[in-house]
């Protein structure tokens, strides 16, 4: 792999589907790497574990991740990416069910760039999925 556009970090299958499903369905990922929780993203992010062997130089421009994990949870997997010097600059896009004033507070002070609470009606997920990959994967500046 040598380009990797998003990493999408979500547990629950259907909801993953359906992401990857809009994301693609707008043409707006091509290289797209979904793992199931946050023990996985870090070993595949940090290249231990089953990912030893992996490029680490290749990075996800963006990173879209659920809270709610087994294992590693979502904020315990954001804290870690942007305490690394290599994964800091990684934007990282909350995408959970969670509208949990707790939870939004302390995805921002880790350092999450958004935080998005999904749609429940199919039609809202898919835009506000399309309007996420849009702008992260285009519009943004990368540093």
């Amino acid at each position: 792999m040598d380009r990797l556009d998003i990493l999408l970090v979500e547990d629950s299958s259907s909801d993953a589907e359906l992401t990857i499903y809009a994301l693609r369905k707008n043409k707006l990922v091509n290289n797209l790497l979904h793992l199931e929780d946050g023990a996985q993203a870090l070993d595949f992010l940090f290249g231990r574990a089953s990912y030893i062997e992996r490029n680490i130089e290749v990075m996800p421009a963006v990173i879209l991740l659920d809270l709610k994990m087994p294992r590693i949870n979502g904020l315990e997997l954001l804290q870690a990416v942007k305490a690394d010097n290599r994964t800091r600059n990684i934007p990282v896009i909350i995408l959970t069910s969670s509208r949990e004033d707790p939870d939004i507070k302390k995805a921002y002070d880790l350092g999450a760039n958004s935080y998005v609470v999904k749609p429940v009606v199919f039609e809202n997920f898919q835009k506000a999925i399309a309007d996420i990959g849009y702008y992260w994967m285009f519009l943004n500046q990368k540093p």
